[in-house]
């Protein structure tokens, strides 16, 4: 689907009631009409409830189909604090 053709705005409204997501990056795929996202959770569990919970019904409800990976952003901290990568802040 287009990313266009979505409406993302109440997306956004329901993503927010989830607990622990704290950010997401919106992603549209070039020429393959996906779309998909960088997300950020507290912990494991809170980003399973968001998979369960919101991202499984949807690609049901949009016939689509989901690839789901988590990564574990605390063991590259320091890597990313040496690129100065802006969703990482020196430690104080």
């Amino acid at each position: 689907m287009p990313f266009e053709q979505i409406d993302w705005e109440p997306i956004n409204v329901e993503m927010k009631k989830y607990k622990g997501l704290k950010s997401k990056t919106w992603l549209s795929g070039l020429n393959t009409k996906t779309v998909g996202g960088f997300y950020e959770f507290d912990s494991v569990e809170n980003a399973q409830n968001y998979i369960d919970g919101l991202l499984i019904p949807f690609a049901k409800q949009v016939n689509g189909n989901l690839s789901v990976k988590l990564f574990d952003g605390e063991i590259t901290q320091e890597a990313n604090i040496a690129m100065l990568s802006p969703y990482y802040s020196p430690p104080n």
